[in-house]
Protein backbone atom coordinates (compact mmCIF):
# COMPACT_ATOMS: atom_id res chain seq x y z
CA UNK A 1 0.00 0.00 0.00
CA UNK A 2 1.40 3.33 -0.83
CA UNK A 3 0.95 5.96 1.87
CA UNK A 4 -0.55 9.19 0.53
CA UNK A 5 1.25 12.82 1.31
CA UNK A 6 -0.22 16.18 0.36
CA UNK A 7 2.66 18.64 -0.04
CA UNK A 8 1.11 22.51 0.56
CA UNK A 9 3.58 25.02 -0.56
CA UNK A 10 3.71 27.97 -2.59
CA UNK A 11 7.82 27.63 -4.04
CA UNK A 12 6.78 25.36 -7.63
CA UNK A 13 10.12 24.67 -7.21
CA UNK A 14 10.21 23.22 -4.08
CA UNK A 15 7.28 21.52 -4.48
CA UNK A 16 8.77 19.34 -7.91
CA UNK A 17 11.63 18.31 -5.87
CA UNK A 18 9.65 16.85 -2.85
CA UNK A 19 7.18 15.39 -5.32
CA UNK A 20 10.17 13.64 -7.12
CA UNK A 21 11.92 12.46 -4.15
CA UNK A 22 8.74 11.05 -2.55
CA UNK A 23 7.55 9.16 -5.21
CA UNK A 24 11.04 7.39 -5.57
CA UNK A 25 10.38 6.38 -2.15
CA UNK A 26 6.89 5.07 -3.16
CA UNK A 27 4.43 7.79 -1.95
CA UNK A 28 1.29 8.82 -3.83
CA UNK A 29 2.28 12.45 -4.09
CA UNK A 30 -0.34 15.13 -3.91
CA UNK A 31 0.66 18.85 -4.57
CA UNK A 32 -1.10 22.50 -3.84
CA UNK A 33 0.35 25.75 -4.41
CA UNK A 34 -2.54 27.74 -2.13
CA UNK A 35 -4.69 27.22 0.67
CA UNK A 36 -7.84 26.53 -2.34
CA UNK A 37 -6.31 23.78 -3.89
CA UNK A 38 -4.97 22.43 -0.58
CA UNK A 39 -8.82 22.32 0.30
CA UNK A 40 -9.85 20.57 -2.52
CA UNK A 41 -7.28 17.73 -2.18
CA UNK A 42 -8.42 17.11 1.65
CA UNK A 43 -10.76 14.82 -0.69
CA UNK A 44 -7.87 12.03 -1.23
CA UNK A 45 -7.48 11.91 2.88
CA UNK A 46 -4.17 12.37 2.94
CA UNK A 47 -1.72 9.65 5.64
CA UNK A 48 0.26 12.95 5.98
CA UNK A 49 1.04 16.61 5.45
CA UNK A 50 3.83 19.22 4.61
CA UNK A 51 2.39 22.21 5.28
CA UNK A 52 4.30 25.63 4.13
CA UNK A 53 3.84 28.41 6.72
CA UNK A 54 4.03 31.71 4.76
CA UNK A 55 1.19 31.00 2.48
CA UNK A 56 -0.51 33.77 0.21
CA UNK A 57 -4.08 34.82 1.22
CA UNK A 58 -4.47 31.89 3.93
CA UNK A 59 -1.24 30.83 5.75
CA UNK A 60 -0.21 27.48 6.70
CA UNK A 61 -1.04 28.44 10.61
CA UNK A 62 -4.42 29.21 9.56
CA UNK A 63 -5.23 26.41 7.22
CA UNK A 64 -3.67 23.93 10.03
CA UNK A 65 -6.32 25.31 11.79
CA UNK A 66 -9.13 25.03 9.66
CA UNK A 67 -8.36 21.35 8.40
CA UNK A 68 -7.34 19.99 12.09
CA UNK A 69 -11.21 20.39 12.41
CA UNK A 70 -11.59 17.68 10.18
CA UNK A 71 -8.47 15.67 9.65
CA UNK A 72 -6.53 13.76 11.97
CA UNK A 73 -3.87 12.74 10.46
CA UNK A 74 0.15 14.08 10.93
CA UNK A 75 0.92 17.75 10.03
CA UNK A 76 4.51 18.90 9.21
CA UNK A 77 5.21 22.25 9.06
CA UNK A 78 7.86 23.60 6.57
CA UNK A 79 9.05 27.02 7.65
CA UNK A 80 11.55 29.09 7.24
CA UNK A 81 10.73 30.95 10.68
CA UNK A 82 12.62 29.42 13.38
CA UNK A 83 11.90 32.09 15.91
CA UNK A 84 10.58 29.66 19.07
CA UNK A 85 7.25 32.03 19.42
CA UNK A 86 6.70 30.87 15.89
CA UNK A 87 7.15 27.28 16.50
CA UNK A 88 5.42 27.06 19.27
CA UNK A 89 2.47 28.07 17.77
CA UNK A 90 2.33 25.75 14.71
CA UNK A 91 2.21 23.13 17.03
CA UNK A 92 -0.65 24.78 19.41
CA UNK A 93 -2.66 24.84 15.98
CA UNK A 94 -2.53 21.71 15.19
CA UNK A 95 0.69 20.39 13.75
CA UNK A 96 2.95 17.68 14.77
CA UNK A 97 6.36 18.70 13.78
CA UNK A 98 8.54 21.05 11.62
CA UNK A 99 11.49 21.34 10.01
CA UNK A 100 13.35 24.79 9.06
CA UNK A 101 14.19 25.65 5.57
CA UNK A 102 16.51 24.59 4.26
CA UNK A 103 16.51 20.70 5.26
CA UNK A 104 17.82 17.81 4.13
CA UNK A 105 15.86 15.81 2.28
CA UNK A 106 17.08 12.89 4.56
CA UNK A 107 15.82 14.08 7.89
CA UNK A 108 12.42 14.85 6.50
CA UNK A 109 11.96 11.79 5.19
CA UNK A 110 13.15 10.22 7.96
CA UNK A 111 10.20 12.49 10.07
CA UNK A 112 7.61 11.69 7.70
CA UNK A 113 8.32 7.61 8.23
CA UNK A 114 8.14 8.23 11.93
CA UNK A 115 4.86 9.60 12.10
CA UNK A 116 3.58 7.24 10.19
CA UNK A 117 4.89 4.31 12.06
CA UNK A 118 3.47 6.52 15.07
CA UNK A 119 0.10 6.39 13.04
CA UNK A 120 0.23 2.94 12.81
CA UNK A 121 1.17 1.46 16.26
CA UNK A 122 -2.31 4.08 17.19
CA UNK A 123 -4.60 2.73 14.52
CA UNK A 124 -3.28 -0.66 15.99
CA UNK A 125 -3.77 -0.19 18.99
CA UNK A 126 -7.29 1.22 19.21
CA UNK A 127 -8.03 -2.01 17.70
CA UNK A 128 -7.20 -4.31 20.30
CA UNK A 129 -8.80 -4.71 23.59
CA UNK A 130 -6.42 -5.67 26.37
CA UNK A 131 -7.90 -7.54 29.64
CA UNK A 132 -4.89 -8.83 31.75
CA UNK A 133 -4.16 -11.80 29.22
CA UNK A 134 -7.24 -11.61 27.34
CA UNK A 135 -6.65 -10.20 23.94
CA UNK A 136 -9.57 -8.96 21.78
CA UNK A 137 -8.42 -8.59 18.09
CA UNK A 138 -11.46 -6.56 16.34
CA UNK A 139 -9.99 -6.02 13.08
CA UNK A 140 -8.49 -9.43 12.59
CA UNK A 141 -11.20 -10.95 14.55
CA UNK A 142 -9.38 -13.04 16.57
CA UNK A 143 -9.22 -13.68 20.77
CA UNK A 144 -6.01 -14.52 22.34
CA UNK A 145 -5.26 -15.88 25.65
CA UNK A 146 -2.00 -14.63 26.07
CA UNK A 147 -0.33 -15.95 22.76
CA UNK A 148 -2.65 -18.91 22.77
CA UNK A 149 -5.45 -18.25 20.13
CA UNK A 150 -8.65 -18.95 21.32
CA UNK A 151 -11.48 -20.38 18.57
CA UNK A 152 -14.93 -18.85 18.42
CA UNK A 153 -17.39 -19.06 15.64
CA UNK A 154 -17.96 -16.16 13.52
CA UNK A 155 -21.50 -14.96 16.07
CA UNK A 156 -19.59 -15.69 19.43
CA UNK A 157 -16.88 -13.55 18.24
CA UNK A 158 -19.71 -10.76 16.88
CA UNK A 159 -21.74 -11.49 20.77
CA UNK A 160 -17.72 -10.84 22.37
CA UNK A 161 -17.26 -7.70 19.88
CA UNK A 162 -20.94 -6.59 21.13
CA UNK A 163 -20.65 -6.87 24.44
CA UNK A 164 -16.84 -5.74 24.88
CA UNK A 165 -16.78 -2.30 23.11
CA UNK A 166 -20.12 -1.49 24.94
CA UNK A 167 -18.31 -3.01 28.65
CA UNK A 168 -20.59 -2.31 31.31
CA UNK A 169 -23.93 -1.91 29.41
CA UNK A 170 -26.65 -4.57 29.52
CA UNK A 171 -28.36 -5.73 26.00
CA UNK A 172 -31.04 -8.44 26.06
CA UNK A 173 -31.22 -11.17 24.23
CA UNK A 174 -33.66 -10.15 21.68
CA UNK A 175 -31.38 -6.74 21.45
CA UNK A 176 -28.74 -8.90 20.53
CA UNK A 177 -30.37 -11.59 18.09
CA UNK A 178 -31.74 -8.58 16.68
CA UNK A 179 -28.15 -6.74 15.66
CA UNK A 180 -26.78 -10.38 14.63
CA UNK A 181 -29.06 -12.26 13.09
CA UNK A 182 -30.96 -9.55 11.58
CA UNK A 183 -34.48 -8.86 12.39
CA UNK A 184 -36.11 -10.94 9.44
CA UNK A 185 -33.96 -14.27 10.32
CA UNK A 186 -36.36 -16.88 11.05
CA UNK A 187 -35.02 -18.56 15.02
CA UNK A 188 -35.53 -17.28 18.34
CA UNK A 189 -33.41 -15.05 20.67
CA UNK A 190 -32.67 -18.23 23.03
CA UNK A 191 -29.68 -19.22 20.05
CA UNK A 192 -28.09 -16.18 22.03
CA UNK A 193 -28.68 -17.85 25.51
CA UNK A 194 -26.41 -21.07 24.12
CA UNK A 195 -23.93 -18.84 21.78
CA UNK A 196 -23.01 -17.22 25.29
CA UNK A 197 -23.18 -20.52 27.30
CA UNK A 198 -20.12 -21.30 24.71
CA UNK A 199 -18.08 -18.79 25.12
CA UNK A 200 -18.17 -18.81 28.65
CA UNK A 201 -17.14 -22.46 28.70
CA UNK A 202 -13.97 -21.60 26.19
CA UNK A 203 -12.70 -18.67 28.18
CA UNK A 204 -13.16 -20.94 31.44
CA UNK A 205 -10.42 -23.21 30.16
CA UNK A 206 -8.42 -19.90 30.66
CA UNK A 207 -9.49 -18.06 33.58
CA UNK A 208 -11.76 -18.15 36.27
CA UNK A 209 -12.81 -14.47 35.62
CA UNK A 210 -16.53 -14.17 34.22
CA UNK A 211 -16.29 -11.71 31.62
CA UNK A 212 -19.91 -12.30 30.57
CA UNK A 213 -22.30 -11.34 33.57
CA UNK A 214 -25.69 -12.46 33.12
CA UNK A 215 -28.56 -9.74 34.65
CA UNK A 216 -30.97 -11.40 35.61
CA UNK A 217 -34.37 -10.70 34.11
CA UNK A 218 -32.74 -8.01 32.31
CA UNK A 219 -29.50 -9.35 29.91
CA UNK A 220 -26.33 -9.39 29.61
CA UNK A 221 -22.82 -7.27 30.41
CA UNK A 222 -19.23 -7.42 29.47
CA UNK A 223 -17.36 -6.99 32.65
CA UNK A 224 -15.09 -4.02 32.51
Amino acid sequence: MKYKILIIDDEEMLLTMLKKCLQAENFLVYTADSAEKALELMSVSPDIILLDINMPQMDGLELCQYIREHISCPIIFLTARVAEQDIIKGLSVGGDDYITKPFRIEELLARILAHLRREERKNKSSSLKFDKELIIDYNGRNVFWGEQPLIFSNKEFEIIQLLSQNAGMVFDRETIYERLWGCDSEGDSIVVKEHIRKIRNKLADYTDKNYIETVWGVGYKWIK
